[in-house]
């Protein structure tokens, strides 16, 4: 990658190899980590576009507990800037992308529930 590296971690079908190719054009290589401070639960997708990518109708969805206890595994991807705009483009409206802490000691882009 010759521009700079996002850091994107993915809890959810971002970590699909087949909505990463439909995504980003490529597989995506990444790292096990974890988001500290957040509980995962689960979302109904209605948009097609996501449903024919993903192939899923229910998906992850996590939302900020502050509780350091509290851990959802992922993996952690560097990306362009470019493929994080993908990225931005493939999740709904019920997500919103902020930066988060991970076990790890990174900070990382993350789709979250909206507020």
């Amino acid at each position: 990658m010759s521009e700079r590296a996002e850091r994107l971690f993915s809890y959810g079908t971002l970590q699909l190899e087949s909505v990463q190719r439909v995504q980003f054009g490529r597989v995506l290589e990444g790292v096990a980590d974890a988001l500290v401070g957040f509980r995962e639960d689960i979302v109904e997708i209605t948009d097609p576009d996501v449903l024919v990518k993903s192939g899923e109708r229910f998906h992850p969805i996590v939302s900020h507990s502050g509780k350091d206890a509290d851990r959802v595994p992922g993996t952690l991807f560097l990306i362009t800037s470019a493929e994080l705009a993908a990225a931005d483009a493939y999740e709904v409206s019920d997500y919103a992308r902020v930066e988060a802490p991970l076990a790890s000691g990174s900070r990382a882009w993350v789709y979250v529930k909206r507020a």
